[in-house]
């Protein structure tokens, strides 16, 4: 296996060792926290521990770094291939620092949403964080699968990412709103985040299958995708 393969396993190997780990521990700390909730607004003894309720607060906020850091590896690895591949850094030198910048103005906005206190500051940095990710995702290299954006890989990581930034932005929100519409809206929100880490095991196995080793490539880009069919190598005449 060549170094480009390696690194191209790199964003599911963290997502399967790591991020959908985490996935579920979250998963199963915001069911505690709402079960404990719903128990003591009934007027019984909860026997679930208060502390599920921060700890809930706590991975929530790890899931969220991870996603969109697992989001940004998925997207680098295509962008710099076709950058060595095409040698834009000759071509359009000022694409490649604009990257460069986007990359690092996206890893900066969520440093800084993490630290973020006032709720301007914390849509602010939340909307950059979401654009940066979204404008890389334009960028030549990427796979969209647009005309199939519905099963799409890239399509549905990227909207899980934002919903996850969304829910990091309003995390303050939500223990301060007594109506709890913020409570309401983060839930439903991850319901449907979930929902979408579902589809992305789905669609990152079904992509997986799709992408040929790098030495493979030169063949198989060869084929009709849409009718389905490969050249025939010609065969060997017999001595």
């Amino acid at each position: 296996m060549q170094i480009t393969d390696f690194l191209g396993l790199l964003h599911p190997a963290i997502a399967i060792i790591f991020v959908f780990p985490l996935i579920g521990t979250v998963v199963n700390f915001a069911w505690q926290t709402r079960q404990r909730r719903l128990q003591i607004l009934a007027g019984s003894k909860s026997k679930i521990p208060p502390v599920v309720g921060g700890e809930h607060k706590q991975l929530g906020e790890r899931l969220t770094g991870a996603v969109v850091g697992l989001t940004l590896i998925g997207l680098s690895y295509p962008i710099g291939k076709n950058i060595i591949n095409n040698q834009l850094w000759n071509k359009t030198p000022f694409q490649v620092v604009f990257i460069l910048l986007i990359l690092a103005a996206t890893i900066a906005s969520l440093v800084f949403l993490y630290r973020a206190k006032q709720r301007v500051w914390r849509a602010i940095f939340a909307t950059l964080t979401g654009a940066g990710l979204v404008i890389l995702g334009c960028q030549d290299g990427v796979f969209r699968r647009t005309n199939e954006w519905y099963w799409s890989h890239y399509y549905i990581g990227i909207t899980a990412a934002l919903l996850m930034i969304f829910s990091l932005a309003i995390v303050q929100d939500i223990y301060q709103d007594k109506s709890n519409r913020w409570r309401i809206v983060h839930t439903i929100l991850n319901c449907i985040a979930l929902l979408l880490f579902i589809g992305q095991g789905m669609t990152g196995t079904r992509d997986l299958l799709e992408i040929p080793l790098s030495w493979q490539e030169p063949y198989i880009y060869q084929c009709d995708f849409a009718n389905k069919t490969c050249p025939t190598p010609n065969s060997q005449q017999p001595k």
